[in-house]
Parts: C-alpha cells; sequence; structure tokens
C-alpha cells in the first residue's frame, strides 16, 4: 500500500516536471494574470472585511477633535484623535483594554514627569533618567507594551514641553481620556459592527481548512497515500493567522455584545453561543493535527486500515462543516452535534475490526475531537465525554451508522 502511495507520488511529480518543461511564454503570462487576479482578490476581500474599521476610525478622530476643542476647549487637541485611532487600531476585542492602557500610561508618565521635574529640573539627562523612570513604573504597575509606550512618550512631551507650555499635564489626561472614550462609543453606539457576521466571517477560513485537511486524510487512508496526508498536515500547521483571526473576533464579539446596547440580547443567543465555541474550536484544530500527524505514521507503518477508518475521519469533516453552517445561520448546531457523535461510533466499528498502534492513536484523537466539537456546539465537557463513550461503545444493528 505505502510502495503505491509512493510509485504514485513519484509518477506525479514526473508529470508536473514533463509539463514545467512544456511550459512556454504564454503559459508563464497565464499563470502571472491568475496569480494578479488572486492576489487582487484577496486585496478588495480585505478592504470590504476592514472597510468598516476605516469608517469607524475617520468619525472616532473628528469627534473627538470636536468634543476636546469645543467642549473641552483644549486649543490644539492633537493627542485625542491620535488616542481614538490608536484605540480602534488595537485588535478587535481588545478595545477597552487599549482605552484603560492609554489612560494608564499618561497618568503614569504625568506623575513622574510633574515630580522629578520640580526635584532636577531639565536637560538632556533629566530627559533620560524620566523617560526610565516613567517606563520603570509603568512595568512595574502593568507590563504592557501599549502602558509602557504610552508612560515613556507621555514623560518625554513632560520634560520637555512643560517649562515652554502651561499646564500641559491636564490636556495631555484629557485627550486620552476623551479618544479612548470616542472610540469606544463610535464602536458600542454610533457604528456597531455586527457581531455574528464578524464571526462568520473570521471563522469560515478556519473551519473550512479543517474541515478539507479533514477530508484529504480521509483520501489518504483510504488510498494509502502518505504523500496526500502529509500535504494535509502541513496546510493545518499553516492555520495560526485563521485561528488567531477567529479567537480575536470573538473577543471583538464578546465585547460588543458587552458594551453595546444595541448587542446586548445577543449574549445568550447565537453571537454568545458562537464566542463560547471559539476555545473548544481551537482544541479540536490542535487534536485534529495529532489526527493527521499519526496518520502519516500509519501509512508510513504499514499498519492496517480498517475500512471505517477513513469514513469516520471523512464523518468528522462533515461534523465541522455542519457546525459552521449552522452557526452562520443562528441555528442550534443539533445535526452538527449527531454528525460528530456518527464519526465516533465508525470509529468505534474500526477499532474493532484491529487497528495498530497509530490506528489507535488516531482514534483516540478523533473521539477527543468529537468532545471538542460537541463543547462547541453547546454542550458541558462531561456531557460530550458522556456521550462520546456510550456511542463509541454502542454497536448494536439499530444505531448502525450507515442507516439513516
Amino acid at each position: 500500500m505505502v510502495a503505491a502511495g509512493r510509485r504514485g507520488a513519484v509518477g506525479r511529480a514526473l508529470a508536473r516536471a514533463g509539463h514545467s518543461v512544456r511550459d512556454g511564454p504564454e503559459a508563464t503570462l497565464v499563470r502571472l494574470r491568475d496569480r494578479a487576479v488572486a492576489t487582487l482578490r484577496d486585496r478588495f476581500a480585505r478592504v470590504r472585511a476592514l472597510g468598516g474599521l476605516a469608517v469607524q476610525a475617520g468619525l472616532a478622530a473628528a469627534l473627538s477633535w470636536f468634543v476636546a476643542h469645543e467642549l473641552v476647549h483644549i486649543s490644539q487637541p492633537v493627542f485625542a484623535p491620535i488616542s481614538a485611532v490608536s484605540t480602534l487600531a488595537a485588535s478587535v476585542g481588545q478595545r477597552l483594554r487599549r482605552t484603560v492602557e492609554l489612560i494608564v500610561g499618561v497618568t503614569v508618565g504625568v506623575l513622574v514627569g510633574d515630580l522629578l521635574l520640580v526635584v532636577i529640573g531639565t536637560g538632556w539627562w533629566q530627559l533620560a533618567l524620566i523617560v526610565v523612570l516613567a517606563i520603570v513604573v509603568a512595568l512595574f504597575l502593568a507590563g504592557s507594551a501599549a502602558v509602557v509606550i504610552q508612560a515613556g512618550a507621555t514623560a518625554v512631551l513632560i520634560a520637555t514641553l512643560s517649562p515652554s507650555v502651561r499646564d500641559l499635564e491636564i490636556p495631555r489626561f484629557m485627550d486620552a481620556l476623551l479618544g479612548g472614550g470616542v472610540a469606544l462609543l463610535v464602536t458600542a453606539v454610533l457604528l456597531p459592527l455586527n457581531p455574528l457576521r464578524v464571526l462568520n466571517r473570521a471563522a469560515r477560513p478556519a473551519l473550512d481548512l479543517l474541515a478539507a485537511q479533514l477530508d484529504a486524510t480521509a483520501g489518504a487512508l483510504a488510498d494509502g497515500d502518505a504523500t496526500r496526508a502529509r500535504t494535509a498536515r502541513s496546510e493545518l500547521r499553516q492555520s495560526k493567522d485563521e485561528l488567531k483571526a477567529f479567537v480575536e473576533a470573538a473577543q471583538g464579539a464578546r465585547e460588543a455584545s458587552t458594551l453595546s446596547p444595541v448587542h446586548w440580547h445577543e449574549r445568550r443567543g447565537p453571537t454568545g453561543n458562537y464566542v463560547r465555541a471559539a476555545e473548544p474550536i481551537d482544541r479540536a484544530m490542535r487534536n485534529s493535527g495529532t489526527l493527521i500527524r499519526r496518520s502519516v505514521t500509519l501509512i508510513e507503518d504499514g499498519e492496517p486500515v480498517p475500512e471505517p477508518l477513513p469514513r469516520a475521519v471523512a464523518d468528522l469533516a462533515e461534523a465541522v462543516r455542519l457546525l459552521k453552517r449552522q452557526f452562520a445561520a443562528g441555528d442550534e448546531p443539533k445535526r452538527a452535534r449527531e454528525q460528530a457523535l456518527r464519526a465516533v461510533q465508525v470509529a468505534g466499528h474500526a477499532y474493532r475490526e484491529g487497528v495498530g498502534f497509530s490506528g489507535a492513536v488516531v482514534v483516540a484523537q478523533i473521539r477527543t475531537t468529537v468532545s471538542d466539537l460537541l463543547v462547541a456546539a453547546g454542550l458541558t465537557q462531561e456531557e460530550a465525554n458522556s456521550l462520546v463513550r456510550r456511542r463509541f461503545g454502542d454497536l448494536r444493528a439499530s444505531d448502525d451508522p450507515q442507516r439513516d
């Protein structure tokens, strides 16, 4: 089986080599055109996905300047719009934290700068000492990079401009407070993003990638194709960006449903369920990586592959797709749960037909991944584990997974 897979891989490599020899200028131009079209498509998709952020940033910058200049009467409110844009530029889901960090950093810089100026005066070495101490205090209090940067920058402003600009401290503090506050107002009330839409947009690539690589692994197990399984393993290892985007989107949805009155009702609805699913989906992707890695070893070692084993992995991929579709529709993922349990039951058939060491690990990872998906679908960990154990051991004919 392994030898056949290797012969197939060699044949495909030779075919690709022959094809490349026949490539001429026209084929090169076609590839360049396709690549350019794909790049433009990706960039337009990025603009569509993040265009709302640009509008939010523009509104927050203008509104924070207006409030600082017209209502608080700060003559040159430069830092208010900067603080607003800085808050909005933070990762989605971390804007409240960024506002607090701005205020803490500015406060530390103002206090340290003012106290030291009274004691040691101004000059180049005084500037160095003020910045060092402001950063040390910021590290001691928070340790966040944003707090440290704000404390250091504010200390520089206080040390260099205070002698020539009167009452700089209060405007600097008010600018940070107003900018961050206006940014939160824009994102929570004036132009709130739809958290469910943000989640769907972020989760789709991660779940599509997971389902595709599980399908590829199922095919590799069925055909004894180690090359295809290795490719699936490599592809899933490249999922960090998709997974990070999904986790950040979950944080943003949690923030939006907490801060925005428009979305308060969604904390216990589809958005809340989606947010709670982020962590178990993360675990499912990691456990699926182990499943695929052991599948590669299984094929390379020539272990037996019972017919139900590839089917169980394919059923697991279908469960991921169902979970994605039902979350996107705002439905309770009952079909995804049943499909996941079907994968466990088929894996039980494979285990009883006889597997080797790596095959047993693959079966165990199917069980673990299904448990993760059930938790993502709204069950508790105890409920998920109990259902997995029960379905894995239930081999009665009436529960045959082939029956619908």
